[in-house]
């Protein structure tokens, strides 16, 4: 499977979901490669920094692509890899669109501001250019970073629902403190002990992307 975790808005998480991604599904016993196709490098920061912490052992295997390279290459690095993941950052990039060619998987997340949330039409006219290529692309989107409680999750669920290119997955991730932590440290949140409620919601959030891909 090829996930890309991409938008066009800057801060909303895509390089945590993206790390922590990654390493839930090698911590799942498959082989992953982790491309950073984002020119801020994060993810590429957070693996070394977790390579320092692990002794040289990541769990997967991290390249950096970018513009058509993801095009070109990924396929390619697709029949030696069970799963790959591929990090665009927050703009609207050759790389992000690159990678919505050859992705099987779009998965946008939104905090719930409306100045972020706004963003979805510019996000459909993505998806809507890359299926005319890719036509076995889904597009899903969920909040991220989000208060445990109050309207403006209501609010942006109900925005997010609209889109009739990107499926919203009720299954969202809260705003919490142990993401940062986490990645201060070169771990997942999975990885991170006493940290239960961040691993529940971000394990749910895989299984309910898996359970969706499963239905017609």
């Amino acid at each position: 499977m090829i996930y890309t975790i991409g938008g066009i808005k800057g801060g909303s998480g895509k390089s945590t979901v993206a790390t922590n991604l990654a390493i839930l599904l090698a911590s799942n016993g498959r082989d992953v490669l982790l491309v950073d196709a984002d020119d801020q490098e994060t993810s590429t920061d957070f693996t070394s920094l977790r390579e320092d912490r692990t002794d040289g052992n990541a769990g997967y295997t991290a390249i950096q692509l970018t513009g058509a390279a993801v095009h070109k290459q990924v396929p390619k690095l697709a029949e030696r890899y069970q799963d790959i993941v591929i990090d665009t950052g927050g703009r609207d990039t050759e790389s992000q669109r690159a990678a919505l060619t050859v992705s099987d998987v779009y998965l946008v997340p939104f905090k719930p501001r409306s100045f972020d949330v706004w963003t979805i039409e510019k996000v459909q006219s993505l998806v809507e250019q890359a299926h005319i290529i890719n036509g076995k692309l889904k597009a899903f989107v969920f909040l991220n970073m989000a208060d445990p409680r109050g309207e403006e999750n209501f609010e942006a669920a109900e925005l997010l629902k609209q889109s009739e290119s990107l499926r919203f997955l009720q299954t969202g991730l809260g705003n919490r403190k142990a993401f940062a932590t986490a990645a201060a440290n070169g771990l997942s949140v999975v990885e991170l002990k006493g940290e239960e409620k961040a691993t529940i919601e971000f394990k749910a959030l895989y299984s309910r992307i898996e359970e969706a891909l499963n239905e017609k």
